[in-house]
């Protein structure tokens, strides 16, 4: 399974950008999906993550009302929408799939996923 993330880029603060990831070797719907990012010298944290059918979702506080996660499993994509852009949205964004779809939480830590992609760099200027 291999994952790759892009979308990203150079914003200014207040500005809107849309991440998207690919999942090619298996079909997308057999996981839930993550996004996590990870900001120079800090740990990788979650952002977001989506249920393998799209029916439930669940943010950070700090992106909640922000950003979006939603997918398209005909497409075996997740994509995250991220409006509002603040200087501390600044990480490498990386999208990640969790094998067990089975349970009735939504992945939040690293260690519950088993894929992961190469990252998208999203940095926003103030």
């Amino acid at each position: 399974v291999q994952l790759q993330a892009f979308g990203g880029g150079l914003v200014q603060a207040g500005a809107s950008l849309r991440l998207s990831c690919v999942v090619s070797g298996r079909t997308i719907s057999n996981y839930n999906m993550g996004w996590f990012r990870q900001a120079p010298g800090k740990e990788r944290e979650f952002v977001a993550a989506i249920r393998w059918n799209g029916g439930r979702t669940y943010y950070a506080d700090s992106v909640k009302d922000r950003f979006t996660i939603s997918r398209d499993n005909a497409k075996n994509s997740v994509y995250l929408q991220m409006f509002s852009l603040k200087p501390e949205d600044t990480a490498v964004y990386y999208c990640a799939a969790d094998n067990n779809r089975s349970g009735p939480l939504l992945g939040t830590t690293t260690l519950e996923y088993d894929y992961w992609g190469q990252g998208t760099e999203v940095t926003v200027s103030s």
